[in-house]
């Protein structure tokens, strides 16, 4: 959390920058307008993240509702790392003065990128913004795109985390969730990670099509031999929108897949790791910084196709959003102005976008950290808060608010009781 400043529209140069580049070209009153006065008070910024969004990969699985589209052939590189940085340069003026403490690529499958442009995206960062130098910076890997010399050159570019989604060991259901790599080149892929880093996460997924109880407890227990730092368990879900929505297949019921997650909490919980949210486990001292910074409303600023930041001011907290085509965002952001929307976030929505956001983490959260990330007062949500005790979903004290075992069973009807007009 730093201390508000006012932010200097004028300046040309980027605190922290070896070389202040040339950003005569930006126009300088981007921010004026959110620096105006409004409704909130913040006293402090919180920390800021910087997300990158790279949009392609080998092949769209069924499942899979972000924003990625496959390669017909072979997708520009330059052009993509171009528009990259002219997204990064429009939106300094936004950020100017503010530390970035934590990084991650994410797509799509960022591992497609070269050698060579994961180096000039990692430059071009540092040159125009301050990086702190404990930051955790992180790139999304699939297995069926290792190669050790490529990974050997994003460590000695500045990756120092790794998130490799394995989804499964078991090659029957990899094919099952569209994944061009099965179960010996997941174990493969982990094997090169460890060779080069030793900080990253491995993606799973239970509840998938045909699996039992004893196939979630093999890939748990394959995944828990690579002692990894940081592990994600997700319950497949059938978002819309998706092949998987329009064709579904025949996955576990409720009943079990509530037994697939004990067995996953359990085992964790023997092995050492913490499940400190509703997804995400760790050892001692490797949760994630990037996503905790999500989880706690603090701000972050997201470049590249599809790309959505979060961004405090004194008055203000904004959203944007970036266009979702890669040839529209190239497009956009060499005209200077990637962002295909930005709305400022209503005061009667504050509560349950922090709600939505804080609720997911299983110690819950300092009760003054809501006046700190939304500028309200702790009193302003007390009907809601009262009537989350009362339905035994929340306990809280003077110091935390922490959702019970009960809140957490049913996260959703926790969080949608902090909706504006929620009864």
């Amino acid at each position: 959390m730093i201390p508000i400043k006012p932010i200097p529209v004028n300046s040309k140069t980027v605190t922290g920058a070896k070389e202040p580049p040339d950003l005569s070209h930006i126009p300088q009153d981007v921010a004026s307008k959110y620096l105006a006065p409004g409704r909130l008070n913040l006293t402090a910024l919180p920390p800021l993240a910087l997300y990158i969004h790279f949009p392609w990969c080998v092949k769209k699985c069924p499942y899979c509702d972000f924003n990625s589209h496959e390669v017909k052939g072979s997708f520009d590189e330059d052009a993509y790392l171009k528009a990259l940085r002219a997204d990064l340069e429009a939106s300094l003026p936004l950020i100017w003065g503010r530390k970035i403490y934590s990084v991650f690529i994410g797509g799509g499958t960022p591992s497609l990128m070269s050698a060579a442009g994961l180096d000039r995206l990692l430059s071009d960062i540092r040159t125009l913004l301050p990086i702190d130098g404990a930051a955790e910076i992180t790139m999304e890997a699939n297995p069926g795109t290792f190669e050790m010399e490529k990974f050997r050159s994003y460590k000695q570019s500045g990756i120092n985390r790794l998130s490799i989604g394995i989804q499964s060991f078991n090659s029957q259901h990899l094919a099952a969730l569209g994944r061009i790599h099965d179960g010996e080149e997941a174990r493969r892929a982990i094997d090169i990670a460890r060779t080069h880093f030793d900080n990253f996460n491995l993606d799973l997924m239970f509840a998938l099509p045909g699996q039992t109880l004893d196939q979630v407890r093999d890939d748990v227990e394959t995944a828990l031999s690579f002692s990894p730092p940081h592990l994600s368990l997700y319950h497949l879900t059938l978002e819309p929108n998706t092949y998987f929505a329009k064709f579904p297949p025949a996955i576990p019921d409720d009943d079990l897949s509530t037994e697939m997650q004990e067995l996953i909490h359990r085992r964790m919980e023997a092995a050492g790791y913490r499940n400190y949210e509703v997804s995400a486990y760790a050892q001692t001292g490797r949760e994630s910084r990037h996503n905790q910074n999500y989880w706690t409303f603090g701000d972050y600023i997201g470049i590249g196709a599809g790309a959505h930041s979060k961004l405090s001011f004194p008055h203000r907290i904004i959203r944007q959003a970036r266009f979702k085509q890669p040839k529209a965002f190239i497009e956009a952001s060499m005209a200077g102005n990637a962002a295909q929307e930005s709305i400022e976030i209503d005061v009667k929505d504050l509560p349950f976008e922090f709600m939505l956001n804080a609720l997911r983490l299983n110690q819950g959260f300092p009760v003054n950290l809501f006046q700190e990330r939304t500028g309200l007062i702790i009193n302003s949500i007390e009907k809601e808060l009262l009537l989350a005790e009362k339905k035994g979903l929340l306990q809280r004290d003077h110091q935390t608010i922490v959702p019970t075992a009960m809140g957490k069973l049913f996260l959703n009807d926790l969080q949608e009781i902090f909706l504006p007009d929620s009864e």
